[in-house]
């Protein structure tokens, strides 16, 4: 009932994924949400964790995209450190912007990973394009009102998909 919204890989954060594993398997391209999946929704810049991560990433030779339903202005400041290509006001979990994106980076939906801390957006938006979904935990409990909203919804889906998935709380499959 709720399989388009559970995630391929579930972790606590990006510094959790696997992205070795993730690169034999043929995942050559990341698109990562910023709002509590990088930094807490109102943290202006990336700290140096996640500059240090996204150099390691390229030296990897991942193409590396943000994709953000966040204002251009937010994105901007974001990116001014990171210097990847940007989506602001993507439009998650519908696909055009992500459809797009994958085009000029001469990817298929098949070689990306959508990376994000919501189910409903993120999670919803990379299933949908036949992306490697993944999921993190929230950086912090502050959100936007919207997104207060969903979590409540969120707490049910990511319930059952913990029972479909009980290796641990942060399972690395899902079942198909």
């Amino acid at each position: 009932m709720f399989t388009c919204f559970y995630p391929d890989h579930y972790v606590a954060s990006i510094y959790d994924i696997p992205y070795e594993e993730l690169w034999r398997k043929g995942v050559r391209g990341l698109f990562f949400d910023i709002d509590n999946t990088m930094a807490p929704y109102d943290l202006p810049r990336p700290d140096a964790s996640a500059i240090r991560l996204f150099q390691e990433l390229t030296k990897m030779q991942f193409k590396i995209c943000i994709m953000s339903n966040g204002k251009k202005a937010r994105v901007a400041l974001f990116n001014e450190n990171l210097k990847v290509p940007a989506v602001h006001r993507a439009g998650k979990p519908f696909g055009y912007n992500l459809r797009k994106s994958l085009k000029t980076m001469g990817l298929k939906p098949g070689q990306a990973a959508m990376i994000g801390d919501q189910v409903f957006t993120d999670v919803w938006a990379g299933n949908r394009m036949g992306m490697v979904s993944i999921l993190v935990s929230p950086i912090s409990e502050k959100d936007e009102w919207i997104t207060k909203i969903k979590r409540g919804a969120e707490k049910i889906v990511l319930r059952r998909y913990r029972q479909l998935n009980p290796s641990s709380e942060h399972t690395t499959q899902k079942k198909k």
